[in-house]
């Protein structure tokens, strides 16, 4: 029997879960209400499916460390390969593929990270009915039973029954996102699911239909495969990857293979793809309102009220979204939440920081979050794990003030090492060299006072780096 092997889609930025959602923070990082990510539950998803191989993780510059950090929570290891560029899904299983037929031909179980299943037992169940299908060469989907006229999803027409008396059927079509009345139409035919993006091949199946029906980008695959690098935890495929068409699974394989089949499966599905479904998904109260975090409401209804931190207090509104962040509120017509992409769009042409990450940003060695900025100074509160160091970097345009608040610091400046313990502090001269390093077995937090004519992130001169990140200047702002 072929194992198992989940590939885990997270790419994407999320811009209709805007503010909570950044292009350097997406969706399926975000903490939900219970703790964990949209991206956790999906590692959790498979666990118990029989003969179950290591993931493998597709992803991208921005998300890498946070999938690897995700893994290491959660004591799994697996494969992560990071694209050079996004070129949507069909170039992204190829990569998974690739990946695969190195220990030989397995299962892959395609799935997007940032989705929701109310009942994991049933989609399991799902992939169970659908490992023979698969095993026998054809390319599975699952298709969401329907439970209203939907015109955000894509969806799949089921045609005629693989083999009598089971759920599993011949795709009839994809059709897109369609019209309300048409949608209403589909609805009441009993014919049509939902398309979930969810896929289970064998991994040399997908490639044969590929190599066949979508050559340019098997070819593009193939060569960024065999240029590929091994970087820390990390595979990054050859540049040949740029020159594979952007397109989807959809239109490069399923339209076209005479293998498609799909399964019928109901699991309380949703893709959280906008606050509007966060809001179907959350418990309300009896005027139908949804709440969380720190939220007063005084004669509202059904509306979605989100605080990160701060207050919010709604009074005698109605059909809302409301979503609170350190740094920007939103507030919208609830029902018309997934235009959020527009003023994302309109931040990314201001070229406005809030489009891309929070205050509070996270790294390989910790995290660092903005209390203060000014324009000749900003205080920020750094947070570095145990065992952690940050680059060894220097500053042209300003200085650095470390205050340690709780663990231990080891501090290189200039060819001196000192550690410093809580209420210690030093002074980092500009132009001088510098690292902080946490030694300890708990969190080493500090406050970091810069003061200068400029405090851009873009001024890190990296020397030295244990995370495989370039040295010279920081573009991106890692330090």
């Amino acid at each position: 029997m072929l194992k198992i092997t989940p590939v885990i889609l997270c790419g994407g930025s999320g811009t209709r879960l805007w503010p909570v959602s950044r292009s350097q923070y997406p969706k399926q990082f975000m903490l939900l209400s219970d703790g964990s990510t949209l991206f956790t539950e999906t590692l959790r998803r498979t666990d118990t499916l029989s003969h179950r191989a290591e993931p493998i993780i597709v992803s991208n510059e921005a998300c890498r460390f946070y999938a690897s950090s995700a893994l290491r929570e959660e004591g799994r290891s697996g494969t992560v390969i990071l694209e050079p560029a996004s070129r949507n899904t069909a170039p992204a299983i190829a990569l998974a593929a690739f990946a695969a037929m190195e220990q030989g031909d397995s299962l892959l179980l395609v799935l997007p990270s940032d989705h929701r299943f109310e009942d994991t037992a049933s989609f399991c169940a799902a992939v169970e009915k659908a490992r023979a299908s698969a095993e026998e060469r054809r390319i599975v989907t699952f298709g969401i039973q329907p439970s209203c006229p939907e015109t955000g999803y894509g969806y799949i027409r089921k045609g005629e029954p693989v083999k009598d008396g089971e759920e599993l059927f011949h795709v009839a079509a994809f059709l897109e996102k369609p019209e309300l009345a048409q949608a209403e139409s589909m609805l009441a035919s009993g014919a049509y699911l939902w398309n979930s993006g969810i896929f289970f091949v064998k991994a040399s199946t997908y490639l044969e239909e590929l190599q066949a029906l979508a050559p340019a980008v098997w070819e593009a695959v193939r060569n960024a495969w065999e240029a590929r690098r091994a970087d820390l935890s990390f595979l990054r495929p050859g540049e040949a990857f740029l020159a594979s068409p952007n397109i989807s699974i959809d239109y490069a394989v399923m339209e076209k293979t005479e293998r498609a089949v799909v399964v019928p499966v109901a699991c309380g599905w949703n893709d959280l793809g906008s606050w509007d479904s966060f809001y179907e998904v959350s418990e309300k109260d009896a005027h139908g309102n949804a709440c969380e975090g720190d939220v007063i409401i005084e004669n509202s209804s059904n509306c979605y009220l989100r605080s990160s931190g701060r207050l919010i207090a709604a009074l005698d509104v109605h059909d809302l979204a409301v979503v609170e962040t350190r740094d920007a509120i939103l507030v919208a017509d609830r029902r018309k939440a997934q235009e959020v992409k527009q003023v994302v769009e309109k931040l990314k042409q201001e070229k406005r920081p809030e489009s891309d990450n929070h205050l509070k940003v996270y790294r390989p060695w910790g995290s660092y979050e903005t209390l203060v900025l000014s324009d000749r100074f900003q205080v920020k509160r750094i947070v570095v794990n145990p065992g952690e160091e940050n680059s060894l970097q220097m500053h042209y345009h300003r200085a650095e003030h470390w205050i340690v608040v709780s663990g231990t610091a080891q501090v290189t400046v200039g060819d001196e090492v000192r550690l410093l313990s809580e209420n210690e502090s030093i002074y980092i001269s500009l132009g001088k060299e510098h690292r902080i390093k946490n030694p300890g077995t708990i969190p080493l937090v500090f406050i970091e006072v810069q003061s200068g004519a400029y405090l851009g992130e873009d001024d890190i001169v990296r020397l030295q780096d244990d995370y495989g990140r370039a040295e010279g200047p920081a573009m991106g702002a890692e330090a």
